[in-house]
């Protein structure tokens, strides 16, 4: 999987959704603060390369253990 800046917002609350999680569960599993997420999750701010590393790496293990479906 493969992220672009433009679908971290809706990405992020897909992930949430599909596992529930809040942005606090979320932020704990990715090792960044609460308000990373949230102002991902707004658009008002884009993840660093290396946070981006952190989420795919994330996605795939959620994808890989058949917790998680996100579009192609």
């Amino acid at each position: 999987m493969e992220l672009s800046n433009q679908d971290v917002p809706e990405l992020v609350k897909e992930i949430r959704k599909q596992l529930f999680l809040s942005q606090e569960d979320l932020a704990r599993e990715l090792g960044v603060s609460f308000t990373t997420i949230n102002r991902w999750e707004n658009g008002q701010v884009k993840p660093s390369k290396l946070a981006k590393a952190q989420l795919n790496d994330f996605c795939a293990k959620k994808i890989r253990r058949g917790e998680l479906r996100l579009p192609r």
